[in-house]
């Protein structure tokens, strides 16, 4: 599949021109459908609760796109502590969210463009403004996607990304 061509935008249901900035999972890597059926667990495109324990929040790491305009997305799932989540989710629609200090959480999407598991990698979610997805930042390690999110990724490894995961 060529991706030098225009593709339909699952967020806007507009066709774009180039290959995709932006991929996202829909729930956590623990989510399993027949959660949907409890009453103690429930996925909006948003948060996730599986079992009253286990707190997750859908977020974007933003990676620096070095010769191009608009960054490059993932959109991640986080796991936080229930405290976190609690106060992330009670925050909701409060302007004043933007000055919350980043909740610790736990990298649970798996990317599977890298080579190494990116499940598990350490995370600081920075709550923005209402209407806005959290921004996921990782701590600095060696783990290519940690690579890529600190020093930018080029427009080749954009389209790398969109040979990668629309093969047909």
């Amino acid at each position: 599949m060529s991706t030098e061509h225009s593709f339909a935008c699952s967020c806007c249901d507009g066709r774009h021109d180039g290959p995709p900035r932006s991929y996202g999972a829909p729930a956590p890597v623990s989510w399993k459908p027949r959660y949907a059926r409890r009453k103690d667990s429930r996925l909006t495109a948003d948060q996730c609760v599986i079992k009253d324990r286990e707190f997750y929040v859908h977020g974007l790491i933003e990676i620096p796109v070095r010769d191009g305009g608009d960054p490059f997305s993932w959109g991640v799932w986080v796991s936080l502590s229930g405290t976190g989540f609690a106060r992330m989710h009670e925050l909701g629609e409060d302007p004043a969210r933007e000055q919350e200090p980043p909740y610790f959480g736990w990298l649970t999407t798996e990317l599977p463009v890298y080579p190494e598991s990116t499940l598990l990698l350490k995370t600081h979610v920075y709550t923005r403004a209402v209407g806005l997805r959290p921004l996921i930042e990782l701590e600095p390690t060696d783990h290519p996607l940690a690579v890529e999110r600190r020093e930018g990724i080029t427009e080749d490894r954009v389209r790398e990304f969109a040979e990668l995961l629309l093969r047909s």
